[in-house]
């Protein structure tokens, strides 16, 4: 796949994915890096390869996502922000063909204004045209469409998490969700482990990365999994992140219930986050600095079962993050000050 994903066109790439249709693990990913940047790949005659085109590609997926809901949409207005990527022109076809009133954005790409003023990390413009047209819904879209975010009527976003929490005890409800058990990252609020908790799921927490999400769930058979920014992976249906499905199966809860998503999404609340990135300093040793250690212990046990702190090493530049989630944003405030300074004062280069 030629993608650049939830960035702008000058930061475009390539996915690779394996015959089975999931992301290539990161030692595959490394050793294709090598052979690339070591010059070597010289394609001679046959060993060139082919291309298969499939002209009704776009007709067969629409059908696949229709063929996995239950519900038509007919009543509900959808505005959907196509980021001005992948999902322009299938996104809103496929919220008509499953019987939504639809309003497209983002819908006109000309290989240079992907993700530029829409899409799901700019989504001011999707919030506007939602409060405009009176629509039911937003649903924003990254480049490569993998990602789902969502508005509610009054423009106010709704994460990955709230998403989640919505499908998770949707699907809980219906006798769908495998194991009872939600896939999530590290960075999903703890309040989604809450609300999980109390509809009697579990949440199983793996590394950030969707990539890690799809392993967890493969390993012990789950089927539903997703991350904080919106890849959410349906393993019934699909081997990656889909947003065009997400969008759906959001949507489609609302025709279910009758709910708006706004009472949909007090499912779950969200505890107030912070996340400070502590700059110039060498995250190599973080693992082996006691003193930091022992520091987040202590203010670990302060925070009891109301709160938790994550520490990240970056994997590419000398930074550290610190998230924190408490019952206040003043606490989370304060807890995550103190490691970071912490954090500064000893790992400074």
């Amino acid at each position: 796949m030629i993608s650049a994903s939830h960035n702008k066109a000058p930061d475009n790439g390539i996915k690779f994915f394996s015959l089975g249709g999931t992301k290539l693990p990161d030692e595959v990913e490394d050793r294709i890096e090598k052979e690339l940047e070591g010059g070597r790949l010289l394609p001679i005659g046959d060993g060139v390869g082919r291309i298969r085109r499939f002209a009704d590609a776009e007709d067969r997926y629409v059908l696949h996502l229709l063929a996995t809901l239950d519900v038509s949409l007919a009543g509900l207005h959808v505005v959907v922000d196509c980021a001005n990527g992948a999902a322009a022109g299938i996104s809103p076809r496929a919220f008509k063909d499953a019987g939504a009133q639809v309003t497209a954005i983002g819908s006109d790409p000309d290989g240079l204004n992907i993700n530029e003023g829409c899409g799901s990390t700019d989504l001011a413009l999707l919030q506007a045209t939602v409060r405009e047209t009176g629509a039911d819904i937003g649903i924003a879209h990254d480049g490569d469409a993998d990602r789902c975010l969502a508005v509610d009527a009054n423009g106010n976003e709704i994460d990955g998490d709230h998403i989640m929490a919505i499908l998770a005890t949707s699907m809980a409800r219906r006798g769908l969700l495998k194991d009872s058990t939600l896939v999530a990252t590290v960075m999903s609020n703890l309040g989604l482990e809450i609300a999980l908790d109390a509809a009697g799921i579990e949440l199983k927490r793996t590394a950030v990365g969707d990539r890690y999400v799809l392993e967890e769930m493969q390993a012990h058979g789950f089927n539903l999994g997703g991350e904080q920014s919106g890849h959410i992976i349906f393993r019934d249906h699909a081997t990656t992140g889909d947003g065009l499905m997400t969008g759906l199966h959001l949507v489609a809860e609302m025709a279910r219930t009758g709910k708006t998503i706004a009472e949909l999404a007090t499912v779950m609340t969200a505890l107030p986050q912070v996340l400070l990135n502590v700059k110039n300093v060498d995250h190599t040793k973080l693992a082996s600095a006691k003193d930091i250690h022992d520091l987040v212990i202590e203010l670990e046990t302060e925070l009891g079962d109301t709160g938790r702190i994550l520490l990240r090493p970056s994997g590419t530049e000398p930074l550290v993050r610190v998230m924190v989630e408490a019952a206040t944003m003043e606490h989370a405030t304060s807890v995550a000050t103190r490691i970071a300074d912490l954090v500064t004062a000893q790992l400074a280069l």
